[in-house]
């Protein structure tokens, strides 16, 4: 008898996540090891994993040019953020964006914009191929950071097989997420992504 191991999805059904809008994502190392520096004082300090994390971060709005990265925090084992998909009509005319957005100075990490998934820039972009080239470049940029023993080796995977998301719904919904994301540092003792 063989024994079939069924996850359970986490997206929302029939919803198209490649629509315009504010999503809000958390992507969890494996087993929750810290491995992207550690909080001192309600203070995130990032470790040359997390600095690396979050360059790939930055780089999400040149492989992908329909989105726009919004808040985002490094925690020792996982990520949070939100990101606009955005029309490309809405390209040309970007704008500062809703309150509390942090802007970012992009710094080049010498991402190949046609690695997988989808070189196409004027196709759909799903939630899904943003995350899976996101922990794609990550993980590889892990193993060469391991190989020149600028990081110690790890188990298997970097991050956990899923991730979450969450659609903002409206004003009031990104400004409580975005003060979350924000202030996630300062409650990171009872943060339930702290527990073994």
């Amino acid at each position: 008898m063989s024994i079939y191991y069924h996850r359970r999805s986490l997206r929302l059904k029939h919803y198209d996540y490649s629509r315009e809008g504010y999503y809000f994502i958390t992507i969890v190392a494996q087993n929750r090891e810290q491995l992207f520096g550690e909080i001192v004082d309600g203070v995130m300090g990032l470790n040359v994993a997390g600095e690396m994390v979050e360059e790939w971060y930055i780089k999400l709005e040149e492989k992908f040019p329909n989105i726009k990265n919004h808040e985002m925090v490094i925690m020792p084992n996982h990520i949070h953020f939100i990101i606009e998909i955005q029309s490309y009509d809405q390209i040309k005319g970007r704008h500062a964006g809703l309150p509390l957005r942090k802007n970012y100075m992009l710094k080049p990490v010498g991402a190949d914009p046609c690695v997988r998934p989808k070189c196409n820039t004027q196709s759909n972009v799903y939630i899904g191929d943003i995350i899976q080239w996101f922990k794609t470049m990550t993980t590889n940029q892990y193993i060469k950071m391991v190989k020149n023993k600028t990081l110690p080796p790890f188990n298997k995977r970097i991050w956990q097989r899923n991730y979450y998301e969450h659609v903002i719904r409206d004003e009031n919904d990104y400004v409580r997420i975005a003060e979350y994301i924000v202030n996630n540092p300062l409650s990171w003792e009872l943060d339930t992504l702290n527990e073994p």
